[in-house]
Order: C-alpha cells, then sequence, then structure tokens
C-alpha cells in the first residue's frame, strides 16, 4: 500500500513541496542548535522548559485524543465513525512522532535520549512516558494498518487485532496521564502541583484532537475528495463542547482553590498569566485571547442551530484548538517557572530558531500525515470502485 503514497496530482505534490520546504528551514537551524547548544533558544537557568516541551505537551493531548473516535467505533458499536476511525489512529502516528522529534529536540544532545534505554529507571516518570509513547505509536500503526489492509482485500481483520484495540484505549489514556504526571510530581513548582493535572490534560486533550480532526475532514472534503459525512462531525462536536466545558471547569476550579487560599505559591503564576506580575505581562494577551476564544468555541457548540452550519463548525474548532493550544502550551509550561521557588520573575520569549525548528518538527509530522491519509483515502476510493 506504501506505493499510494507516491502518486498524487500536481496539489499534493505542492504541498509536499511547501511542507518540505519549513521542515528543511528547520534541520538548518536545528543543526545550528547542535553546533552552538540551546542558548539560540529563549530558555534560560530559570526557565528551562519552553516552546519545545510546551508543543510535546499539547500533541500528547492530540494523540490521545484518537480513543475518542477508537472507543464508541470499536466498543460500541457506532457506525457513524467507521469512516473516520482510520483518519484519527494515523494522526495519533503523526502525533507520537513529533512528540518524541520535540523531545529530543530539547535535550540539546539527541545522544542522550539513548540514557533512557542504558540506564532504565521504573521510578522515573520520563521512562514511563517513553515506554507509553513508543508503545502507542507501534499499537495505532499495527492496527491502522492491519484494519486497512484487510479492508483492502475485503476481508475480516484476524481476531488478534481486536485485543490491541482493547489495549490501545486505556494506553491512550495513559499516555496523557504519565505526561502529566511529570509536571504534578514536582514539588517545588505549585503552578503544577495539583491532583487534577490529569484531568485538566485528558479534557483539553478531547477537545482538541477532535477539534483538529474535523478541521482535517472538512479540508480533505474540499480537497481530497472525501467526505466523511455529516453525523460523525456533528458527533465529534458535541464531544468538544463537552470536553471543553469540562477543560474551563477544571480551569476555574484551579483559579478558585489558588486565589481562595490565598497561598502565595499558588496564586502568583496565575496572576501573572492573566494580569502581570511586578510589571511583567508577556504572556496576558495570549492568556485572555485563549479565554475568548474558548467562550466563542464553546457558544457555537453548545447551541445545536449553530453548530450544523458546518462554517461555523469550522471556527468553532480553529476557536478551541487554538485557545487549548496557547492554554496548554506556553500558558502552562513557562508559568510553572514563573516565579521561581526563590521569588525571581525571568520571562520567555522563543527566538526566531527556535520557532523555525518547532515549524520543521510541526511539518515534518504533516508531512508522514499527508502520506498516510493519502494511502488510506487511496485504498478507499479502491474499494468502493
Amino acid at each position: 500500500m506504501l506505493e499510494k503514497a507516491l502518486h498524487g496530482n500536481r496539489r499534493y505534490w505542492g504541498w509536499l513541496a511547501f511542507l518540505a520546504a519549513i521542515a528543511g528551514t528547520g534541520a538548518f537551524f536545528y543543526l545550528r542548535q547542535l553546533e552552538f547548544g540551546l542558548g539560540i533558544t529563549g530558555m534560560s537557568r530559570d526557565v528551562t522548559w519552553g516552546l519545545y516541551i510546551a508543543q510535546f505537551t499539547f500533541l500528547v493531548g492530540i494523540a490521545a485524543s484518537a480513543v475518542m473516535v477508537v472507543l464508541p467505533y470499536y466498543l460500541h458499536d457506532y457506525k457513524a465513525f467507521g469512516r473516520i476511525t482510520i483518519l484519527g489512529e494515523f494522526l495519533a502516528v503523526a502525533a507520537v512522532v513529533m512528540c518524541v522529534s520535540f523531545v529530543v529536540i530539547d535535550l540539546g544532545r539527541p545522544e542522550r535520549a539513548f540514557n533512557v534505554l542504558l540506564h532504565p529507571s521504573p521510578r522515573s516518570i520520563l521512562f514511563w512516558d517513553m515506554v507509553v509513547l513508543t508503545g502507542y505509536l507501534l499499537l495505532n500503526l499495527v492496527i491502522g494498518w492491519t484494519v486497512l489492509e484487510n479492508e483492502r482485500n475485503g476481508t475480516a481483520p484476524p481476531a488478534w487485532v481486536k485485543p490491541l484495540i482493547w489495549l490501545s484505549i486505556p494506553w491512550a489514556i495513559s499516555i496523557h496521564t504519565v505526561t502529566a504526571f511529570i509536571y504534578a510530581g514536582l514539588p517545588g513548582r505549585d503552578f503544577w502541583l495539583t491532583a487534577i493535572m490529569a484531568p485538566r490534560f485528558l479534557a483539553s486533550a478531547f477537545a482538541s484532537g477532535p477539534a483538529l480532526l474535523v478541521l482535517l475532514c472538512l479540508v480533505l472534503r474540499r480537497w481530497g475528495g472525501f467526505d466523511a459525512g455529516r453525523e460523525p462531525l456533528q458527533a465529534l462536536a458535541r464531544i468538544i463542547a463537552y470536553a471543553l466545558s469540562a477543560s474551563l471547569f477544571f480551569v476555574l476550579m484551579e483559579l478558585f482553590t489558588a486565589f481562595y487560599s490565598g497561598i502565595p505559591g499558588h496564586a502568583e503564576p496565575f496572576r501573572y498569566l492573566y494580569a502581570g506580575l511586578e510589571g511583567h505581562t508577556r504572556l496576558v494577551p495570549w492568556m485572555w485571547t485563549s479565554a475568548v476564544l474558548a467562550a466563542l468555541a464553546l457558544v457555537i457548540l453548545i447551541v445545536p442551530a449553530l453548530r450544523r452550519n458546518e462554517a461555523r463548525l469550522a471556527l468553532a474548532c480553529v476557536a478551541a484548538f487554538a485557545s487549548l493550544w496557547i492554554e496548554k502550551g506556553l500558558g502552562l509550561v513557562v508559568t510553572g517557572f514563573v516565579p521561581s521557588p526563590l521569588g525571581r520573575i525571568t520571562e520567555y520569549a522563543p527566538t526566531g530558531p527556535e520557532v523555525a525548528i518547532t515549524l520543521g518538527v510541526w511539518a515534518l509530522g504533516f508531512i508522514i500525515l499527508t502520506a498516510l491519509y493519502r494511502i488510506a483515502l487511496g485504498v478507499r476510493k479502491e474499494t468502493e470502485a
């Protein structure tokens, strides 16, 4: 089936060339980072995680969100998701590849990643994060490819696939839970020291991932010759509405706890995010933009008459995706370091090379996703013909 990725029209190859140019630019700046070190980024002694880890955290949620189509289709026999389940699984594959790429890039020296394999430590959350991410990548590749191959041949999937599908559902929950534990397990960072970090991560994941999947389905309908149908898109819209509501509720719970308790270590990071702290306001416009976008998306998604209009649905999905990218990305990661445990305020802003490398990894992910979707849609057209 791989040969299907090598056939396409001029628009297909033009899109891949565009992505390759962005990925190539990112690779150039990554080589500069290898030469000069992480000093070319905006990170510092006080803010040691920045744009790279923010993307990793967000993309783990995109990968985990595949369970939102896998679970209804395979466990509850929701036939409407039959046409898009493979799209969700392949989206998870591309997202995990990007996650791993961002972790390796953030290490500064890629060979350091082998230390996790050479010196495994079951007491380390990072070790378990590597295990669950690698396992989830293999599960989605094996399940998606096997099911697609059997669909092409007009045969039922082998019996051994179903246990893997069942396993992939709790595994999807585990990858984002373990990622949340990386933050919640750091006692010196009050902003992250909360028992609902994992539920926050999962709620935001189950909103952002389906939002991206809806947008991809709309793009494929217009330019890919694939119509997912109205019912699955509306079902995904309802899932996004529920998950986004839960995500906002969890954030409000954090705000209440921080300010009602009056504990400075918990309140000051939120004050820095939404009002600024001692004249430092770099993230304030971003966070209020995130709040406005979340409110806009929620209104459209909750009101049936609004979300049934696909132009408004696309707007809501863009708003939800962008809102959670801001809130769960830089808003969550950087603020864990501001102020520092010693009360020092060091603001962070990504540099040009850092942004270029980040865009390069996203371009790499979309190259993989485009090729996988090309294969999946090629098989669909072949079987339908």
